[in-house]
């Protein structure tokens, strides 16, 4: 089946060349992408693609954590692509709005993806987001302002992230990620 979004079918492309031990999830990733022309519409109920930052300082040492509102946990920043196919812009869009810090730039390759399930809630059934996750460099100050999405933010150490057992698995596989990368 030839995919509508050609350009995020490559980005999963080279990801796998990157990843191969991650072949199994991107199956699953380039499989929903084919299947339907709104998977980065929020409004596709069963599930829709969204984009994250691993928001890291300049000098790569601190990540910058959100208390998730909704959902109650420490998590990356990110969001819904809202018919935005291009997820890098929207990785930095949401790591933008979210932090509020200035001078921000992304890299452009998949850093990481992870499909997880948001649950049921009063106007909303229980669906999949498949995210994609960019890097994001912090370039100027670091004072960030909270939104109306999160309880609090936080710059935290990548290599406490990597061991904290109480951090999120998906924090924890990309503070891994990352400490390879800088080694």
């Amino acid at each position: 089946m030839p995919y509508l979004f050609p350009r995020l079918a490559a980005a999963l492309d080279d990801y796998l060349a990157r990843h191969p031990e991650e072949g199994e999830t991107i199956a699953e990733f380039e499989m929903f992408l084919a299947s339907h022309a709104a998977v980065f519409e929020r409004s596709h109920r069963v599930g829709h693609f969204t984009g994250s930052a691993w928001l890291v300082s300049a000098d790569g040492e601190r990540a910058l954590l959100m208390h998730h509102a909704k959902l109650r946990r420490w998590l990356q920043p990110g969001g819904h692509a809202d018919g935005d196919s291009e997820l890098a812009r929207v990785a930095l869009r949401e790591a933008a709005e979210e932090s509020g810090l200035p001078a921000l730039a992304v890299e452009p390759k998949i850093f990481d993806i992870d499909r997880h399930r948001i649950p049921a809630r009063a106007d909303e059934p229980g669906h999949w987001h498949y995210d994609v996750r960019y890097v994001v460099r912090a370039s100027g100050s670091e004072e960030f302002a909270l939104n109306a999405e999160s309880l609090a933010l936080a710059w935290r150490p990548v290599h406490e992230i990597a061991r904290d057992p109480q951090a999120d698995a998906s924090l924890r596989r990309m503070a891994s990620k990352w400490l390879r990368r800088q080694s």
